[in-house]
């Protein structure tokens, strides 16, 4: 009789059960996972890549070694059509491998501001070298610019200085200049449109924008899961990894820059462009991100009390950090506030403007970590919420992240379940508005109490020695395994939700005001985005005001990356907000075990100092 064994698939998070006679492709279709195949599972096209995280599997066969380089089976990659596994195992699916892509989001607020870019294009023509002129090549471009402009010139990057003699020569010594500050950074035959790569690097997700500086244009988006996926789920667990091992630290961070690149190339081609024509760029993300990307010394921020390295803002060579973009092009990197509160959040206030209309306002970047913001008659004081990746769909039984077939939507009417998925396909799994959505309508039917316990109902059974609800059953999945959301399930997003409620709570008493006094809730984030406002509000993870008061505004880190690719005044303005956040460590706020305590039960909540939730 074969055996069966769990499987996990990253980044969907899909996991499910697979026999050892089953390919893992056979596997990852069975639950859903749409690895390409072209060649029907005979190992002959090498298209159904996939890495081995960890776990157990059968032998390299011959098909594999042909297809797969040396590299590839050193780093446990493996055709999914040849594998099988012998125990417990965790798959990673590489982007190229899959056949349909996850939803990222890259959509947000419209850019809106006056093009201040921090390069400047010049048209410079220097005299030809002759027997009575015969200076130097950067000599003849500086004067040339100093005059033009009245202002001296400097310098001129070394990569730039390494093609300026063959650029002016094959142009007839007729070129383009990109000036950052006095120093010359790109040189050009031709006129081309200057453009600038905005990034919001995502614990989770990154989400790249192609902009015109000549007109803060975005000429292209575009999505895609963060690598470091592979290493750890949380931030944490990849910190303690580049912490401990030099050479971990140093894969994580080219994960990131290789992506980046990869992401820069598909931008370009969408829109015609080549990456040379990229002479700035702009990178935000939460300290840890930032930290990682660059290197930096990570132990500050995986122990108590978790103080970063670097806090100020920094411009950095795009070289340095692995982006292949113009030769002489700057990386800037907005600023952190604190240990878990980064730069993404600091672009977040950069972007949402509306909190200037009202006298207290919330602003939150949900998602993997959750930073929110209470802005009181101009005062800003944040926290960082852990609310885990179970919003993601991990630690869910059927949970998943946003991709194809992802129940995101769910209706309980009498004993019927109505559900939309992602695509409008067949249903694989919950992803996180799916989750929420699913447990705010069984704490309004009553079926879950305040407290979290599943109670009795048409579609509630006992499995496998746990109480669940079903959402799809088998006969609808034509015999496969049921969707259900599990007691552990409710635990997990109480845990996750218990975090956000927490932190609002926190900041409100440390304001001295109640919920009711919040005259707007800006949500942004990649599953802010998605959520039920409605939802939230059932179980308690939003203040209980009425629809008005609440606003999605999309991926505004993103847009705040933009704003200060575009604006040297938006960058200002953005060391400005950082200088003036003050941050609270949750953990140390007096009461606050009590809080959270306070903040799992499932519930309608104004955020009253003091209030227990469980209307």
């Amino acid at each position: 009789m074969s055996r069966n064994h769990a499987i996990e698939f990253q980044p969907t998070g899909c996991r499910g059960v697979c026999k050892e006679d089953q390919s893992i492709l056979e596997c990852a279709r069975k639950l859903g996972v749409d690895i390409l195949s072209l060649c029907g599972g005979s190992g002959t096209c090498g298209k159904c890549r996939v890495q081995l995280l960890s776990g157990k599997t059968s032998a390299v066969t011959s098909n594999e070694l042909d297809r797969l380089s040396v590299p590839e089976r050193a780093n446990d990659f493996r055709l999914a059509c040849q594998a099988y596994c012998l125990g417990d195992a965790k798959i990673h699916v590489p982007a190229e491998s899959f056949s349909t892509q996850q939803r990222i989001q890259v959509e947000g607020l419209e850019l809106s501001c006056r093009p201040d870019p921090s390069v400047r294009f010049f048209s410079v023509k220097p005299p030809r070298p002759t027997l009575t002129d015969h200076r130097a090549d950067d000599q003849r471009v500086l004067d040339e610019l100093e005059k033009q402009q009245q202002t001296a010139f400097h310098t001129v990057d070394l990569e730039v200085l390494r093609e300026a003699s063959s650029i002016l020569r094959s142009s007839k010594w007729e070129v383009w200049a990109g000036i950052r500050g006095d120093e010359v950074v790109g040189l050009w035959s031709r006129d081309i449109p200057p453009l600038g790569l905005a990034i919001d690097l995502g614990t989770t997700k990154i989400a790249a924008y192609l902009v015109d500086l000549h007109d803060a244009r975005t000429l292209a988006s575009k999505g895609a899961m963060n690598p470091q996926i592979s290493f750890g789920e949380d931030v944490m667990t990849r910190l303690v990894r580049a912490k401990l091992s030099g050479e971990d630290a140093v894969r994580l961070s080219k994960m990131i820059s290789e992506e980046i690149n990869r992401l820069c190339t598909d931008l370009c081609a969408e829109s015609g462009a080549d990456p040379k024509q990229i002479v700035d760029a702009v990178v935000v993300g939460n300290t840890a991100m930032h930290h990682l990307f660059l290197l930096l010394p990570v132990h500050g921020l995986s122990v108590s009390p978790y103080v970063p390295t670097v806090r100020y803002p920094l411009d950095l060579k795009a070289r340095e950090v692995g982006i292949r973009i113009a030769p002489g092009a700057y990386v800037h990197f907005l600023p952190n506030v604190a240990g878990f509160v980064g730069a993404d959040h600091v672009a977040t206030l950069l972007a949402t403007s509306a909190w200037q209309t009202h006298d207290v306002v919330l602003v939150m970047d949900i998602g993997t970590n959750t930073e929110i913001c209470l802005i009181r008659s101009g005062n800003k004081t944040s926290v960082s919420c852990p609310s885990g990746p179970t919003f993601e769909g991990a630690h869910i039984k059927h949970g998943m992240r946003a991709s194809l077939g992802a129940i995101e939507h769910v209706r309980l009417v009498e004993d019927r379940v109505e559900y939309v998925t992602i695509g409008g396909g067949r249903p694989v799994g919950l992803c996180g508005s799916g989750i929420l959505d699913a447990i705010a309508q069984l704490r309004l039917a009553g079926i879950v109490d305040s407290s979290g316990r599943i109670g009795d109902h048409a579609l509630v059974r006992d499995h496998n020695g746990q109480r669940e609800f079903v959402v799809v059953g088998e006969d609808e999945r034509a015999g496969r395994e049921a969707i259900t959301v599990t007691q552990q399930d409710v635990r997990q997003l109480q845990l996750a939700k218990g975090a956000i409620a927490a932190g609002i709570r926190v900041l409100l008493e440390a304001a001295g005001c109640s919920g009711e006094e919040i005259g707007m809730v800006i949500i942004g984030g990649a599953f802010g985005s998605y959520i039920d406002i409605a939802s939230a509000i059932t179980i308690g993870m939003l203040p209980d005001l009425s629809p008005d008061h609440f606003i999605q505004v999309g991926n505004t880190a993103g847009l705040g990356a933009k704003l200060a690719l575009v604006s040297l005044a938006k960058r200002k303005e953005a060391a400005s907000i950082a200088r003036e956040v003050a941050y609270i460590e949750l953990a140390a706020f007096p009461g606050f075990a009590q809080i959270f305590a306070q903040s799992t039960l499932l519930g309608r909540a104004c955020f009253h100092s003091g209030e227990t939730n469980g209307n």
